[in-house]
């Protein structure tokens, strides 16, 4: 039997250490409600990042992770701390063994001071579309 992750990592500068420790308790009520869907999905993992000032929140998976998890926290976090501008993340879907149609990826861009998609793509959806046209162009 194979096993399916999807991995991330990305940074999220929300401005301000006050800013960033609230964060985190955004971060522990989203994984309260997570944990009460049925089944749980996987989410994703949360720290600070002294490194960069204490502002950036390092947003990664562990093991496997829920893109739809990051982009609905990043919206909170965006509307609790007014962050505007662009911000978006990539992510890899993987597999342990070898399997058709198993590997893939994709890439979210969200506006910040609305909350709206700018841009997105999946790349399995992708190749399936250029596959089903026959366009070696496109």
């Amino acid at each position: 039997m194979a096993d399916y992750y999807t991995h991330f990592s990305c940074l999220l500068d929300v401005g301000t250490p006050e800013n960033a420790a609230r964060a985190l308790d955004l971060y522990n009520a989203q994984s309260e409600e997570n944990a009460a869907e049925d089944p749980p999905s996987d989410s994703f993992l949360l720290s600070i990042q002294p490194e960069h000032g204490g502002t950036q929140l390092w947003i990664r998976d562990d093991v496997t992770g829920d893109p739809e998890h990051v982009i609905q926290f990043v919206k909170r976090c965006a509307a609790e701390f007014g962050l505007t501008g662009l911000w978006g993340f990539q992510y890899a879907t993987t597999c342990s063994k070898p399997r058709v149609g198993a590997f893939g990826g994709g890439a979210h861009v969200l506006d910040l001071a609305t909350g709206q998609t700018v841009a997105w793509t999946y790349t399995d959806g992708w190749l399936a579309e250029v596959l089903d046209r026959g366009d070696p162009n496109a």
